[in-house]
């Protein structure tokens, strides 16, 4: 017998899964559907912001020089032949020795150089008394003073949330070029799933695979389609993936192990998929390739296996396609609590919480022991060449949640 390739590296793996999924398109989408998305093009101001001289005050647009006098016990009285609400656009001009009355946001009128707060008046409707002098320009917004005419505003690559959404939204676009979310077919194979919600059999489990990876596709912003249920049967395999056309990966669980009734391997055999070890664990038997012309992706099915390896092998992938440069988890070193043992030639990844600059180890390395993943917030990572960690060593930690 042929003797097995080595398994690849979790560096080389990553990096085949990366240059598998291609970049999304970038397409004009409607502001309130780019929350979380990542812009694919710069953004220009079309017009200045202000685009035009407002009052920042309730209270009335005057000259300086009519109210100098104001101060102290003395006051100025202007006569009022002229209300400015918010949203008027045909501002008469003021003329010398008056005041219009104006709120905040409307057009300053020509003519005015300032504006006197409502607080520092009698708040005369017919006719003011100014208490206050005021120096030219005070509480006026000027034209571009946010943003001139023609400059870019928003740079590609930017993660679009409120902030900037609202700016564009001020400088008058209606929609924005993004990266299409990835469209992900979620498919976990095994005629041993059971749907939750039903009874189990001697010999079935709940299947779990589909949920947990159709919500990590959610989480960064793609869109999952899931195919639950489909037979161990190739010929059933086939027909399932190739109806679900505009797919831009496929991602399996299950069935890509060594043993006997492998539907996945069986199915993708020859068809442009390879299968190969990864020097990981968990989550060593991993396959990805093309069906056609559909990415694939192929998990293993113990669900630790499968949420470690989306972890590290796909959701990186995902996010780049989708215009995203922070594609990393963040890492943090910490002291581990505990001894550990890990095997040679393996990096290992165990389930912790981080607590400051020490980690504690959440459950045992198996990969099955699904419950102790989701009570996780890090990821421990032990290398290759290391087999026995002491207590207080410190370790490299991938942070998952915030």
């Amino acid at each position: 017998m042929a003797p097995l390739p080595a398994p690849l590296s979790v560096t080389d793996y990553r990096a085949r899964i990366a240059s598998l999924v291609p970049p999304a398109p970038v397409v004009p989408r409607p502001l309130a559907e780019c929350v979380g998305l990542v812009l694919g093009e710069d953004v220009v101001a079309p017009v200045p912001m202000p685009p035009f001289d407002n009052s920042a005050m309730d209270g009335y647009a005057v000259r300086a020089a009519d109210v100098a006098a104001a101060g102290g016990h003395a006051s100025v009285a202007l006569p009022v032949p002229v209300d400015i609400p918010a949203g008027r656009t045909d501002v008469v001009p003021l003329a010398p020795g008056t005041a219009h009355r104006i709120m905040t946001g409307a057009p300053v009128p020509p003519g005015a150089d300032a504006i006197v707060k409502v607080e520092d008046t009698d708040g005369g409707e017919q006719r003011v008394a100014v208490r206050a002098p005021v120096e030219p320009g005070t509480h006026i917004r000027r034209v571009g003073e946010d943003v001139a005419d023609g400059t870019t505003v928003l740079r590609a690559g930017t993660v679009l949330s409120s902030a900037q959404l609202g700016l564009a939204a001020a400088i008058g676009r209606a929609e924005l070029p993004v990266y299409r979310p990835v469209r992900v077919l979620v498919l976990s194979t095994g005629s041993e799933l059971v749907e939750p919600g039903n009874p189990l059999l001697h010999g079935q489990i709940y299947e779990s695979n589909s949920v947990l990876l159709a919500a990590a596709v959610r989480e960064i912003g793609g869109e999952p389609t899931v195919l639950r249920f489909v037979p161990d049967d190739v010929p059933a395999f086939h027909e399932a993936v190739s109806s679900h056309a505009g797919a831009d990966l496929l991602i399996t669980s299950g069935g890509v192990s060594a043993g006997a009734y492998e539907v996945v391997k069986d199915a993708l055999t020859g068809q442009g998929v390879e299968f190969v070890r990864v020097a990981i664990q968990p989550g060593g038997p991993q396959g990805s390739g093309r069906f056609g012309a559909l990415p694939v992706v192929t998990l293993p099915g113990n669900p630790v296996s499968t949420a470690l390896s989306f972890e590290l092998f796909v959701r990186p992938a995902l996010l780049a396609a989708m215009g995203r440069r922070d594609v990393d988890r963040p890492r943090v070193r910490a002291r581990t609590t505990e001894e550990l043992r890990s095997p040679a030639g393996k990096r290992q990844f165990r389930r912790g919480h981080l607590d400051g600059s020490s980690v504690t180890p959440v459950g045992g390395p198996g990969s099955h022991l699904l419950a102790s993943f989701a009570a996780s917030d890090c990821l421990i990572e032990i290398p290759e060449e290391t087999t026995d960690v002491p207590a207080g060593t410190e370790l490299d930690v991938l942070v998952l949640r915030h």
